[in-house]
Formats: C-alpha cells, sequence, structure tokens
C-alpha cells in the first residue's frame, strides 16, 4: 500500500464519521420549518390581553389626543380648536401652580423612596430565615390598595392634639401639627406616605441588584482594609448605576402621576397647596366638563414623561459607552 492510500483512508474514515452531523442541521432545519406554521399560538394567548389594552389604554389615547384640539361640546358636536386649549392651559396660573407642585412632589417621593429603599436593602440583604420575613413585612405597604393606605394615613395625620402623629410629637414636646390640614405642611405630608408606600418596591429592586454585585470585590476592598462606608461608596454605589436609573425612570413617573392619594387625602387643598395636574386634569374634565383642556393638560404630561423617560435612557447609554 503506498503512502497515498494510507493518507487517505483516515480522511475517508473522517468523512464517513462526520455525515450523519452534516446532515443534523438540515433536519432542525426542517423542525424550524415546520414549527414557524404555528407562530400564531402564542398570539392567540395574547389575544385577550392586547384586545383590553387596544380598546381601553391606546383608543382614548388617540381619542384624548383628538380632543386636546377641540372644544368637546356633548350631543352638539365638537368644534375644531386646534392648539387653543394648550395656549389656554399653559397659560393659566392653576396650571403652573399644579405643575410645581407636582414636581416638589415627584422629586420628594423619588429622591426619598430611593434613599430609605436603598438603606432598607442593605440592612435586610442576606439568605437567612428572619430576614425573608422582614423582607415580606416591609413589601406589604406596596400591595396594599393605595385608597386604604391614603385612608390610614389621613387617620394618622388627625389635625387634633389626640391623632396619632400628634401624640407621638407631644412626647417629644412638639406643639400640635395640622398636617394635611395645614397648606404650609400638607404637600410634605403626601410626599411622606408616597415615601413610606414608594420605598419597600424600591428595597425589592435595590436587593435584586446587590445580589448580582460580584462578592470578590468585597473581598478585595476588606484586604485592602476598606470600611463599610468605603466598601458602598467603592463597590456597592457604582454595581448600582443601572438600578439606579431604571429606579429612577420608575419613581419619576409614579410621582407624576400621582392621584389616588392626592385625591383621597386632600382634593388638591387647602387652598390649592397639593393641587397636582393629575387632580387639576381630574376637576377639568370631569367636574367643570372641559374636557378639551384636560385633555390638553393630559397630553403635556404625558409628554413631560416621555421626554424624562428618553433623556435619561440617553444618559445611561452614553455612560455605559
Amino acid at each position: 500500500m503506498s503512502v497515498r492510500e494510507a493518507e487517505a483512508r483516515p480522511a475517508r474514515r473522517a468523512s464517513q464519521a462526520t455525515g450523519p452531523v452534516r446532515r443534523t442541521p438540515a433536519r432542525r432545519l426542517g423542525r424550524n420549518r415546520r414549527s414557524t406554521g404555528n407562530w400564531w399560538i402564542p398570539w392567540l394567548f395574547l389575544a385577550p390581553a392586547l384586545i383590553l389594552f387596544v380598546y381601553f389604554k391606546f383608543i382614548p389615547m388617540a381619542q384624548a389626543l383628538s380632543m386636546s384640539a377641540q372644544e368637546v361640546r356633548p350631543y352638539l358636536g365638537n368644534l375644531w380648536v386646534g392648539t387653543a386649549n394648550y395656549s389656554e392651559i399653559l397659560s393659566s396660573d392653576g396650571f403652573r401652580s399644579a405643575t410645581w407642585n407636582t414636581i416638589v412632589l415627584a422629586v420628594g417621593q423619588t429622591a426619598g423612596s430611593m434613599i430609605l429603599g436603598f438603606v432598607l436593602a442593605l440592612l435586610v440583604e442576606g439568605q437567612t430565615r428572619k430576614l425573608s420575613f422582614i423582607r415580606s413585612a416591609a413589601f406589604l405597604p406596596v400591595v396594599v390598595p393605595i385608597a386604604v393606605v391614603a385612608e390610614l394615613w389621613r387617620i394618622m395625620y388627625h389635625p387634633t392634639a389626640d391623632g396619632l402623629l400628634n401624640q407621638i410629637l407631644g412626647l417629644v414636646g412638639l406643639g400640635p401639627s395640622g398636617f394635611i390640614n395645614d397648606p404650609d405642611t400638607s404637600l410634605a405630608s403626601i410626599v411622606v406616605t408616597g415615601i413610606w408606600r414608594g420605598a419597600p418596591y424600591d428595597m425589592m429592586i435595590f436587593l435584586a441588584g446587590l445580589a448580582g454585585i460580584d462578592r470578590g470585590l468585597y473581598e478585595a476592598a476588606v484586604v485592602d482594609g476598606a470600611s463599610t462606608k468605603q466598601r458602598i461608596l467603592h463597590v456597592t454605589l457604582p454595581g448600582l448605576r443601572p438600578v439606579f436609573a431604571i429606579l429612577f425612570v420608575l419613581a419619576a413617573v409614579r410621582g407624576f402621576r400621582a392621584f389616588t392619594e392626592v385625591f383621597l387625602l386632600t382634593n388638591g387643598g387647602p387652598n390649592g397647596s397639593t393641587e397636582v395636574l393629575m387632580t387639576l386634569i381630574y376637576k377639568l374634565g370631569f367636574e367643570q366638563n372641559r374636557l378639551g383642556i384636560a385633555s390638553a393638560g393630559a397630553v403635556l404630561l404625558f409628554l413631560a414623561t416621555l421626554v424624562l423617560t428618553v433623556c435619561v435612557q440617553l444618559l445611561r447609554r452614553r455612560r455605559v459607552a
């Protein structure tokens, strides 16, 4: 047997051995082609939810956009007014005051809930059963209906000396406060209520972010002699940057859309000190029957939320790049 025949035999055996493997992708491709005939099955399961979203969310959004450029006259026919509704609501003192209150409420709730949520996440981080129970108990304000939360805090904010919080203030020698009944403290009181309800949600997101930080970084920091404060500043906070960006958007949107707690606690009072955009839009649309101007305010609120979200995402991409 020649040298060429001896070299050809292993190559021939290798080609025979790899023959079935080469046919495997073709078989998989055939299976994929057969499975593509059932592409409609996932959409079939999603269809009920999509129909509800379209009917109760996207169609009303389109109608609100159309109504914002019309003078809505039920049973008489709407009149096209163009940007007159936007001009009127932007020039009103009530809208500017509500915008300022909304910004203060959103900033206060966002900062407070994120700081408190971060502190709670550091305190309850771990895998023991006791910590699991504490985390579940701390998360309860999120799952409690907002109407129940508002009623609970309304009772605690009772302005007399017999009120729960005023009794606590009396123990430290402070006089009774009006809380939501005082124009000077009403907005701050609502901010505290929002922080109490939003901080546990932020805590759970922070816990998920803390679980993704490499434990080796903490061990290296301990070896280098870093204190607890230094480990938080140089290891924990940099590792949670994506989490902070996500929570900032969620908390800011939650603050801009605050309605139920304001409506149930103060309804925008006293003297408009807690009037926010959502309560103003509600009053314009359903109490004063000025649906066109209310729709214009809703569109402006949507645009503000959209711009905030886009700006945060652009800043996040720049930092990642």
